[in-house]
């Protein structure tokens, strides 16, 4: 059994059950809410190390859920829904949402963002930098997962801002497609290099003021990818 209790909520039965299914044949130990009361019920009763949160609940919604756990305790939340919506996404991460998964599930995909998730998750609680970090204009908050270039806050995915804490942390370094894909989605994506570069593509569209000619995410034809910046200074 694995140290990790999950709390699934969902107001489908068949839903919440599926994931309960695929979750305890992994090992985890599993509680299940079906609207927003008792999945804050079941934060403040219970020791949960994850939380995967359905955004269209009666009553309280996800998303207020969300900005309650968020502001309550750190566990890490992954949203779930049936939009692919980005600006959905982007809200979800401003709020506090460690990933964002789009129904129908893939029990692939569903444990290897939980796997990710939590590997993140127990990292950030020991090794992240206590003040934000500046790359030459780009500024990384780690603690509130906040980014501004030239001053200004950019508006991330989950996805997008832990490729960019992945990349900055190694700084100066070339990381392997396979390593960012693990760190990032876990050790099944591994070989989904196509995967990668399109969030990179996407993260470079809301940092770099040239994506011709990047100046912080360098790409290392056939290998990996560098973030280039050398660190400046904390605040």
């Amino acid at each position: 059994m694995r140290d990790t209790s999950i709390l699934i909520v969902d107001d489908d039965p068949t839903i919440n059950n599926l994931i309960r299914d695929i979750l305890q044949a992994e090992g985890w130990k599993t509680y299940s809410a079906f609207n927003g009361a008792e999945a804050i019920e079941a934060v403040d009763k219970h020791k949960i190390g994850l939380v995967i949160l359905d955004i269209n609940l009666p009553g309280m919604n996800g998303i207020d859920v969300c900005r309650y756990i968020a502001a309550t305790t750190k566990i890490p939340t992954i949203m779930l829904t049936a939009s692919s919506d980005l600006e959905v996404e982007e809200e979800c991460f401003t709020l506090g949402a460690d990933d964002y998964i789009t129904k129908p599930l893939r029990p692939r995909d569903l444990v290897a963002r939980v796997k990710a998730v939590l590997r993140r998750s127990r990292r950030n609680a020991s090794l992240l930098p206590d003040n934000p970090l500046i790359f030459d204009g780009l500024e990384i908050n780690f603690a509130l997962k906040k980014v501004r270039v030239q001053g200004q806050e950019i508006k991330l995915t989950a996805k997008e801002y832990f490729l960019l804490e992945e990349l900055a942390l190694n700084a100066g370094k070339t990381l392997l497609y396979r390593d960012i894909l693990a760190a990032v989605w876990g050790t099944e994506y591994t070989k989904e290099k196509d995967y990668l570069h399109v969030h990179i593509n996407h993260l470079r569209s809301k940092i770099e003021s040239d994506q011709k000619n990047p100046r912080y995410i360098i790409n290392v034809p056939g290998i990996g990818y560098r973030f280039e910046i050398r660190h400046e200074r904390a605040l």
